[in-house]
């Protein structure tokens, strides 16, 4: 158990110099890994990691999955889906607002990236909003509480990373992220709702559309539907798996963009270049972990640890509501992916013991990180946008999301004592 702390010290330390996560993790797992196994078998070791990793036929479900992203961003889809929610919801107070929560709950369920979900609506919400008058900071708030709905509405990059480390049926943990998504979504709203009661100039109402217009922005939106009930379909159906349905959704992606007119070869290649990239920078996280999980699965932690958790005799529930708890706080200040992966060897084996279903502890891992995706000071939602909305100040980006934090952490409180949530779509697959 010392060798792990003493591990885990390391690699906060790393940080606190700026050393990248995933280095970290990766250096203290192989350097620990070495000096209790010796060197020869942990180069081999990591050498079986990386090969197994960078050939794994699941793992292909990752760049997949961000390839269809990226194609259906470029293919204009997000501005369809903006359109078509604020033709149903634009009338109402923060109806902009409300709007924008409900295209990235569409937007969502094909791409699987908070932060292209947040990034991309950055472009599309936010101008409307600046037009109409709306308060930055609930612009700047609901766009990126909004992103975090790509990696909970399935296909979930996240969800797909659990899955596989966990070894974890990705089609079930895909129908498991749907109802929670789906609450996400209505907290959200809520929150909406709450602001601009009490700052009613902070989101006034638009016009109300005609059911004609509504109707036309339907039909606009054929396509993200086709794409969903395609792929999200098939792999509930059990048609196919999680990574020939991600391979279905680019190349019907692919088409889809192509049929609208929005590829050229240049653009082809921006795509291929930014999904090389993000595949890459997850890659290297995950082997970086698994390299780290194997130093700490070789010394007496996971076990000690579970043994002293299950000596303290509280309630199941209360041990992993205080596993979230942790999850939360550590989200304020550690990168979520890497936060996750670092965690997972401790707290997983944990959580089996204690007898919960890996699948319903997936879906809370999703919302812990979403949590953590807008939480100051390093939510990685809010420096996407103060990148990419200049003349925002980082303050406002700050004081925006404040309510959707504590929407989420109902979302999680809900999820946490109600499994079935979770749980009540993956008990119709086999």
């Amino acid at each position: 158990m010392t060798e792990s702390l003493i591990g885990f010290g390391a690699i906060f330390g790393l940080a606190l110099l700026r050393v990248p996560l995933a280095f970290a993790m990766g250096f203290v797992g192989f350097v620990g890994l070495g000096l209790l196994r010796g060197w020869p078998a942990t180069a081999a070791g990591a050498a079986q990691v990386i090969y197994e990793s960078g050939f794994a036929y699941t793992l292909s479900v990752v760049p997949l999955f961000v390839l269809m992203g990226n194609f259906v961003a470029r293919a204009g889809l997000a501005q369809e889906l903006f359109r078509a929610a604020y033709a149903f919801v634009g009338h109402v107070r923060g109806g902009l607002a409300h709007a924008t929560v409900l295209a990235c709950a569409g937007f969502g369920a094909i791409c699987g990236s908070s932060i292209a979900t947040a990034a991309t609506m950055s472009k599309v919400a936010y101008p409307s909003m600046k037009k109409l008058g709306y308060a930055d900071y609930l612009s700047t708030g609901v766009i990126a509480a909004g992103g975090t709905l790509g990696i909970m509405i399935p296909p979930s990059t996240i969800l797909v990373i659990y899955g596989i480390v966990t070894e974890t049926h990705i089609g079930k943990l895909f129908a498991a992220g749907v109802l929670p998504g789906l609450l996400c979504a209505l907290m959200m709203m809520g929150a909406v709702a709450l602001i601009t009661w009490r700052d009613p100039a902070a989101g006034p109402a638009g016009e109300r559309t005609s059911w004609r217009d509504r109707l036309s922005a339907v039909r606009n939106i054929w396509g993200v539907a086709l794409l969903v009930v395609l792929v999200l379909g098939g792999i509930y159906a059990g048609v196919f798996t999680a990574t020939e349905g991600a391979g279905i959704g680019a190349s019907g992606a692919f088409f889809f963009a192509l049929a609208r007119g929005a590829l050229t070869p240049r653009v082809v290649w921006d795509i291929l270049v930014e999904s090389a990239r993000t595949t890459a920078m997850l890659f290297t996280i995950l082997i970086a972990a698994m390299m780290f999980a194997n130093f700490v699965n070789f010394t007496s932690m996971p076990g000690d640890l579970k043994d002293w958790i299950l000596g303290l005799g509280l309630p199941p529930l209360a041990i992993v509501g205080a596993m979230m708890l942790i999850y939360v706080l550590l989200g304020t200040i550690m990168e979520e992916l890497s936060m996750v992966l670092l965690t997972i060897p401790v707290f997983f084996p944990i959580v089996v013991q204690l007898g919960f279903d890996p699948v319903w502890f997936g879906v809370l891992i999703v919302l812990v990180v979403q949590i953590g995706l807008i939480s100051p000071p390093v939510g990685m939602n809010l420096f996407v946008l103060n990148s990419l909305l200049k003349d925002v100040a980082l303050a406002q980006i700050f004081r925006g999301v404040w309510m959707f934090v504590a929407a989420l952490i109902l979302a999680l409180v809900v999820v946490l004592e109600v499994p079935l949530l979770a749980l009540w779509l993956p008990g119709f697959m086999r």
